[in-house]
């Protein structure tokens, strides 16, 4: 893609949009276009056909979503379900009607069945149960591969899915309960830290399995597969089976990564699991071999990511967001 060419990021302040706008400026591309959501609201059908008609982007990347934890999923299913797809119809469609080839849609770990092999494979994809927890906002991010595949197929579209792990870092949602697991923990570790407390208490039995991607290597994935060139691209893609697993391929217990996190805060109190709180999915790991043939790998581990998080937190916690 030409460094000229016209890149519209959704999403990007958000913590993966705001990376990817990073990692493109990065690498010299500049002509980026961005809405806030006062400025484009992308529920809004007419809205967003108004701004692709004016701006004709050449490339999109559809990073704006409607995110959150165990509890915000519980709380908010009909949010969940009804923004991620009406965001991701609007935005594709309008990318199709004003023939835009490229996109990239940010999907989610959360698409596979709650049981699937581990490590879980493209192939996996509706094969079983989704985990119910979170089972809308699945859906939603489902809907959102097949939608891709279609205008592919039916269109001859580049429209490129990537499914990433579950990311952390700078610029994510610090709320307590609204948010996933590493910033949340994060943020309790340090109130816990600064208050003194004697313990910290994490939700669940800790057993559960979890793999996690610092959020500038979900950047320099999703930039690399959006660059790749189609042949490239096509011999490790299939025309029924588009979407890419991004991830590290290495996961711990949520008891490893809360005592990283304790070490990494300096909390010198005790760890109590809350067994009464659900545990979610036993295990979720990816299969990366997929990108890793497309000539990408991580390279920031759990714990000097948890550094450069805890980093931007210190020196950002009074303006987190509180929802």
């Amino acid at each position: 893609m030409n460094k000229s060419a016209k890149i519209y990021v959704a999403g990007h302040r958000g913590m993966v949009g705001s990376a990817i706008v990073r990692r493109l400026n990065a690498l010299g591309y500049l002509n980026i276009v961005v809405r806030t959501h006062a400025e484009l609201d992308l529920c809004n059908q007419a809205a967003v056909n108004g701004f692709f008609a004016d701006e004709k982007p050449d490339a999109v990347v559809l990073a704006a979503a409607k995110v959150g934890g165990i509890h915000a999923n519980n709380t908010y299913p009909a949010e969940f379900i009804f923004q991620n797809l009406m965001m991701e119809c609007n935005v594709v469609q309008a990318a199709h009607a004003n023939n835009c080839q490229h996109l990239l849609f940010l999907g989610s770990s959360c698409i596979y069945p709650k049981l699937a092999e581990q490590p879980m494979t493209e192939t996996a994809l509706l094969t079983g149960t989704l985990e119910c927890t979170n089972e809308p906002y699945a859906v939603a991010k489902i809907a959102g591969i097949k939608l891709c595949e279609s205008y592919n197929r039916q269109y001859g579209r580049n429209y490129r899915s990537v499914m990433p792990t579950n990311l952390y870092g700078e610029n994510d949602n610090f709320h307590p309960e609204n948010s996933h697991v590493i910033p949340a923990m994060m943020r309790r570790f340090h109130e816990a830290k600064v208050r003194g407390d004697s313990e910290v208490v994490v939700w669940g039995t800790g057993t559960p399995m979890r793999e996690f991607l610092y959020v500038d290597d979900m950047a320099a994935a999703s930039v690399h597969v959006l660059l790749l060139d189609d042949d490239t691209y096509q011999t490790n893609t299939q025309p029924m089976l588009s979407h890419i697993n991004v991830g590290t391929g290495v996961d711990c217990t949520i008891r490893e990564l809360a005592e990283t996190m304790q070490r990494v805060v300096g909390f010198e109190g005790k760890l109590v699991f809350d067994t009464t709180k659900p545990d979610g999915t036993p295990r979720k790991l990816m299969n990366v071999d997929r990108l890793k043939k497309l000539g990408w790998e991580y390279s920031i581990d759990l714990e000097t990511g948890l550094k450069k998080t805890y980093a931007w937190f210190l020196n950002n916690v009074e303006g987190l967001r509180q929802v």
